[in-house]
């Protein structure tokens, strides 16, 4: 049995299930197929949302359940409850008998490790109600004094606690302890009847202290304003095919989304992404390195071990332009003869794995962002990105920037508003003419949703210029 200070007593609980009947019931269940596991999930999170000068909303909230996937070929049977207990998961193993016996050997297991990217403790029972009530007042307080402008402060503050774990029927079993903060920041200034807004977002996989630096919420609050303030004077944004060049860090959610959804495997076995069947052909501009590393420290989409209990790396997905190779869930991977590459991922306990990027971004070059600047001779710069849709199939992708410039001849121009990028992942990456030695992550705040799933993720990149991208703007 477990001790109360394990976080495995969260899942081995009232008696209702331990460790050794866990083990014994997946065995049983998953006799018939070639891979699977059973995925044990306790989760408590909690959001806090201050406006207008007061608490509005303020949640908590916990669950627990499990999913049992069993894998026979191309064939998945999945079941799950709400409930963590032997007696459901024998419901669930009923399901389970339903698929074809494996004709193939059975999947070897993921490799063990003992490595932890991110601590164990519970940030959510660590600083008091108060203190994170008080953080958000603080900000608001602090975000109006700063500037008579100010006519609105939105603060929110969420954090949740994973507690997962993996049991195979082969005997392997992999827990992973999971925190998760994030802290949001947005103000609008209004100036002669004219009103904005600036925002900015923070978190990673560690603690509410470190949000609680005056030094982190300080430059949330600044960051958000300098936002406001400049799109306060933002122009109707030009339209038509032009350079753009990209703001390092958060921009490299176009890259997330109009190239990194077809780099997942799923979508390559099944033929269905353009980049299918080019491993070894060139597919970007020479320079050009996008990588997909899970394995970092801290970071919002970084995980210890995927949902199957695959460790995360660093998988170089384009090198130099050349396409070499796809992330991977175990599924794909073992249809497709490669190896799983740590990415298969899931929402929670009611949802089957499935590739999924962790943080995804491509790596810095050699030239100088002013040096790319100089280079433009009419184009926008857009420094960062709120919503935008892609069509994972062909890679088609609408962005709208939520801070942009006019840039003509060399220099940064007046601020635009209703500016969006349209064009497709695929023919983006060839018409990338300069790539920035400032490469940064983003700051955390990212989600990515796929199949009616959304986990953590994040993104980077360097400056980029690209050429011929087209700006859909609203001036006449």
């Amino acid at each position: 049995m477990t001790s109360p200070q394990d976080p495995r007593a969260f899942l081995y609980h009232d008696g209702q299930l331990d460790p050794h009947e866990a083990q014994a019931l997946t065995a049983a269940a998953l006799g018939k197929a070639d891979d699977g596991e059973l995925y044990l999930q306790y989760r408590k999170s909690e959001a806090f949302g201050f406006d207008d000068g007061r608490l509005k909303t303020a949640s908590y909230d916990t669950h627990s359940g499990f999913g049992l996937r069993a894998v026979s070929g191309e064939m998945t049977a999945f079941a799950h409850a709400n409930e963590l207990s032997a007696a459901a998961i024998r419901r669930a193993s009923e399901t389970m008998a339903l698929i074809d016996p494996s004709a193939t050997p059975k999947a070897a297991p993921p490799r063990a490790t003992n490595r932890h990217l991110y601590t164990d403790a519970d940030p959510l029972d660590l600083v008091p109600f108060a203190d994170k009530v008080n953080l958000c007042q603080t900000i608001d307080a602090a975000a109006r004094a700063r500037d008579p402008r100010v006519a609105q402060v939105s603060v929110s503050l969420m954090g949740n606690w994973n507690v997962i774990e993996i049991v195979r029927a082969d005997g392997f079993i992999a827990t992973d302890v999971r925190p998760l903060v994030r802290l949001n920041v947005s103000i609008v200034v209004e100036q002669n009847g004219r009103r904005e807004t600036g925002s900015f977002g923070i978190g990673g996989r560690y603690l509410y202290n470190d949000l609680m630096e005056p030094a982190t919420w300080n430059r949330a609050i600044d960051e958000a304003l300098a936002q406001a303030v400049v799109n306060l004077d933002a122009v109707d944004a030009p339209a038509g095919e032009m350079t753009v060049l990209l703001g390092p860090g958060w921009p490299g959610i176009l890259l997330h989304e109009a190239i990194g959804h077809g780099l997942e495997g799923d979508f390559n076995r099944k033929g269905t992404s353009a980049f299918s069947g080019r491993i070894g052909e060139r597919v970007a501009a020479p320079g050009v390195t996008v990588v997909d590393d899970g394995s970092i420290v801290d970071r919002r989409g970084s995980l210890s071990i995927d949902d199957e209990g695959t460790p995360t790396q660093e998988n170089v997905l384009i090198e130099d332009g050349i396409l070499k190779g796809y992330i991977q869930d175990r599924l794909n991977a073992r249809l497709m003869g490669v190896a799983p590459t740590g990415n298969g991922r899931r929402e929670s306990f009611a949802h089957a794995p499935m590739p999924r990027m962790t943080n995804t971004f491509m790596r810095g070059g050699k030239d100088d962002p002013a040096e790319l600047l100089s280079r433009m001779k009419n184009g926008i710069f857009a420094k960062s990105f709120g919503g935008g849709q892609v069509d994972i199939v062909s890679g088609k992708f609408v962005f709208s920037c939520t801070e942009a410039y006019r840039v003509e001849n060399g220099k940064i121009g007046a601020p635009i508003k209703g500016a969006t990028l349209i064009g497709d992942g695929p023919s983006c990456l060839t018409r990338v003419e300069g790539i920035g030695n400032d490469f940064a992550l983003d700051e955390g705040v990212g989600m990515c949703g796929k199949g009616g799933q959304s986990v953590p993720a994040g993104v980077g990149q360097p400056t980029l210029l690209v050429a011929g991208l087209t700006v859909g703007g609203t001036a006449m």
